[in-house]
């Protein structure tokens, strides 16, 4: 027998699981169970009262923001659907706006979103830490020590489990989910329940519109306070990279996930008015807690419980996502090149999670800093303004690149007009120095733009720091760059 080349295709499938690149081990229901736990944190269980109070507590205007509101959060959905089957690459609003509107933008996007996104996931931390150790202190206040203790353990206890293992990860955010969507579950079948039993419910939802109705201004913060609460449907695409069949679940999950959420929302905030009236639940610390001790008074305690569920599986979903945007951010030569790194043994971007959860952990110490990163809330939308503007771009540039799906053309310039009317709003509507602060540490951007990436300047030292923490962490530069893997 000669020596000659093997053509066995179990070989060939041998020497693609061989190369040091991230895996398809995202699946359909995974990617669900991502996009859910992203959008479905504390906020449903606890104040899910902004809409409500900008809508001057008006039934039927507040639940047809909350639907309006639902409809948006899927048109961007589905624009980001586009993006993520045509360009199937790790790194979500980063990686399109680079590619559709240049390296610059995008470093702008990864240079706040170093600093934004890790500071979320730190109050999301210690908003846990609060509900997990309250039960302990009755009417007491925990200690600040304890829960930023508790806090940092979390962040770490995800950060190492999302650096170790993908299926774990994916697994822990499954179960996770289920457990919330359980609770959501509780209260809406309980609103069904009790909505024909009480008249004077009934009524309510009868003469919805009765109320006073808000002026436009309010209405455009009572939709703005819905939008934040649909915050998280662009999760899906920080892992495109890693999808299963990306040109088929990537549309499907996103049209199963977003919908899904609208439906509960309604049905919660539904529930919530049978129970109780409008004004008792603007004036109430926390919704579901008040709604559980009218209706299930013996187990209320299943509430409290559910929150801290709640926010444990959407800072895990959080963390995945922001180590897939560093990990990108490193390939395009915008972060160190050690974050763009792969675990020897579990091809996982173990160096992209250090990274992150290390600054998220800087901002729980002196936690005041997370207060910094509350003007910022408008650069979200303007990445996803920025997003759905290099769709439009690379439709006319690139009329030929593959596109799975194709969102209907219209969608993308309607995301785009809103985004930008939702950035410019809060800052004409309450100016304030802070936000002119925020947009110049954007602009500070360039100070490292410049000499580190448009002129390339590098020190020789860096290497040698890279090389030993290579070692140390056993990683190894992926074979493959994500656009030579676009299918």
């Amino acid at each position: 027998m000669g020596k000659g080349k093997s053509d066995d295709p179990k070989d060939g499938k041998r020497k693609e699981k061989a190369k040091m690149q991230l895996k398809r081990n995202i699946g359909y229901f995974d990617g669900v169970s991502f996009i859910i736990g992203s959008i479905v944190g504390a906020g449903i269980f606890v104040s899910p009262t902004g809409v409500l109070k900008h809508s001057l507590l008006n039934v039927g205007v507040a639940l047809t923001i909350w639907t309006a509101s639902g409809l948006v959060s899927l048109m961007g959905s589905l624009c980001y659907a586009e993006l993520g089957t045509a360009l199937p690459f790790s790194g979500g609003e980063y990686s399109h706006i680079k590619r559709g509107l240049g390296s610059l933008p995008a470093f702008v996007f990864i240079w706040t979103s170093t600093f934004t996104k890790p500071a979320s996931n730190a109050a999301r931390a210690l908003l846990f830490a609060e509900y997990a150790t309250q039960p302990f202190y009755g009417i007491c206040p925990a200690p600040e020590v304890l829960k930023k203790c508790l806090a940092l353990a979390v962040l770490w206890s995800l950060g190492i489990l999302n650096g170790r293992s993908v299926k774990m990860a994916a697994w822990v955010q499954t179960v996770f989910t289920l457990l919330k969507m359980m609770a959501l579950s509780v209260i809406a079948v309980g609103g069904i329940v009790l909505i024909g039993r009480r008249k004077e419910s009934l009524a309510r939802f009868e003469d919805a519109f009765s109320s006073e109705i808000p002026n436009a201004s309010q209405i455009a913060e009572a939709f703005f306070q819905g939008l934040y609460a649909y915050g998280g449907w662009w999760s899906l695409n920080y892992m495109a990279e890693e999808m299963k069949n990306p040109s088929r679940n990537i549309p499907l999950t996103v049209m199963t996930a977003v919908p899904a959420v609208i439906v509960f929302y309604l049905l919660v905030n539904i529930s919530y008015l049978t129970v109780l009236t409008p004004k008792e639940i603007v004036s109430s610390v926390a919704v579901a807690v008040t709604w559980a001790d009218r209706v299930i008074p013996s187990v209320a305690w299943i509430i409290p419980l559910s929150v801290a569920v709640s926010i444990f599986g959407a800072l895990n979903s959080s963390m995945f996502t922001l180590g897939r945007l560093s990990y990108a951010g490193s390939q395009s030569g915008h972060l160190p090149v050690l974050i763009s790194m792969l675990n020897v043994h579990s091809c996982t971007p173990a160096p992209a999670m250090i990274f992150s959860t290390t600054i998220a952990s800087i901002f729980i110490i002196p936690s005041d800093l997370i207060m910094l990163t509350n003007y910022f809330g408008f650069s979200a939308w303007l990445m996803i303004g920025l997003t759905c503007a290099s769709l439009i771009v690379l439709r006319y540039r690139e009329p030929h690149l593959h596109r799975p799906y194709k969102v209907f053309l219209p969608i993308p310039f309607v995301m785009v007009a809103m985004s930008f009317f939702l950035v410019l709003a809060p800052i004409v509507w309450s100016p304030n120095l802070q936000y002119v602060y925020a947009f110049l540490f954007m602009l500070g951007s360039l100070v490292v733009y410049l000499p580190f990436i448009h002129f390339k300047l590098h020190f020789a030292f860096l290497d040698k720091i890279t090389c030993h923490l290579q070692l140390l962490l056993e990683v190894s530069p992926a074979d493959e760059s994500a656009e030579s893997k676009c299918e």
